[in-house]
């Protein structure tokens, strides 16, 4: 561990504690009192100010809280406090440097003894679960950079088609279902298409600049727009409703009757019409595709292929 490092945790450590001992802090972060006395001297030489008290029953006491004011949280608010940084750890990948069990236990030490006991309760009733991916996204970090510093990207992207180079300008990252997503102007039709962070093999930072009129908040709160409208028609059994309902991209879209079955009457956009081939396909006879017909002919598509894959077999004399 660094010196900085170090420094920092004991800063933490004294400015909740506000009166200590050096063997307190030995002991806390496995040192000797000789180096906690050289850290805090260090300390001090930085503006913290410390007062020794010698003798028997002296020690420490920081004197202002100047340096790292108390925030006063309800025993409610640092508990979710709390569960929020617990929910990154499903996360194999974050965009910063940071030890997200260091952190958590950071701020679990500083609870009272009430909201630890609350914690400790909860831990074993909720979590905030996210598939564990193996997935790992190493240009994270890079991506999020870039986006911070509003440039424009040469990024090589792997797709169904290989690996295709693309010319970006990043609107912001987010995660969802344990994976990293990228919402991206595409500078060669001024589209925004979704990117996943994990499947882009090299970036390349271009010196040019384009400034987007929309930032990562408004676009996840925009209401989707079709370039190439197109009308979707399926009818649905209770099953296809219950399916389709937990799909976030036709939720809405849903119409339920009253003996439990549905239909979805909406407009797409013509690029996705291999997505939601795959989707309905696998839904099979609980969504029954009425348009496009484009629709209808690639789950054709996707059941030949089925086929020859599995073609019936010869029965055994």
């Amino acid at each position: 561990m660094t010196k900085a490092k170090r420094l920092i945790d004991i800063l933490l450590f004294v400015s909740v504690k506000k009166k200590f001992t050096a063997q307190e802090i030995a002991d806390t972060f496995h040192i000797s009192v000789r180096t906690v006395h050289r850290y805090l001297l260090d300390l001090s030489d930085m503006g913290l100010p410390i007062y020794a008290e010698q003798g028997r029953h002296g020690g420490y006491t920081v004197l202002s809280n100047a340096i790292l004011p108390p925030i006063l949280f309800t025993e409610e608010e640092a508990v979710a406090i709390f569960f929020a940084f617990q929910s990154l750890h499903y996360y194999r990948d974050l965009p910063f440097n940071t030890e997200m069990k260091s952190v958590s236990q950071k701020l679990y030490e500083s609870l009272q003894k009430e909201a630890k006991k609350k914690v400790d309760t909860l831990q074993s009733y909720i979590a905030f679960w996210n598939p564990k991916r193996a997935i790992t996204t190493p240009l994270l970090t890079d991506v999020l950079e870039a986006i911070i510093n509003q440039s424009q990207l040469h990024i090589q992207y792997e797709s169904k088609s290989g690996i295709t180079s693309k010319h970006i300008q990043p609107i912001g990252v987010y995660a969802h279902d344990g994976l990293w997503y990228m919402p991206a102007l595409l500078l060669s039709n001024e589209r925004i298409l979704l990117f996943r962070v994990d499947r882009i093999k090299g970036i390349k930072i271009s010196e040019a600049t384009h400034k987007t009129t929309m930032n990562l908040q408004q676009w996840l709160e925009t209401d989707y727009e079709p370039q190439l409208p197109i009308r979707l028609y399926v009818e649905l059994s209770s099953e296809g409703v219950r399916q389709c309902l937990s799909e976030p991209h036709l939720e809405k879209a849903v119409v339920r009757h009253s003996d439990g079955t549905g239909y979805i009457d909406t407009i797409i956009d013509q690029h996705e019409l291999h997505f939601n081939s795959s989707l309905f396909f696998r839904l099979g006879q609980h969504a029954i595709v009425k348009e496009p017909y484009a629709l209808i002919q690639l789950i054709r598509q996707h059941a030949y292929e089925l086929l020859a894959i599995y073609p019936e077999p010869i029965e055994p004399l």
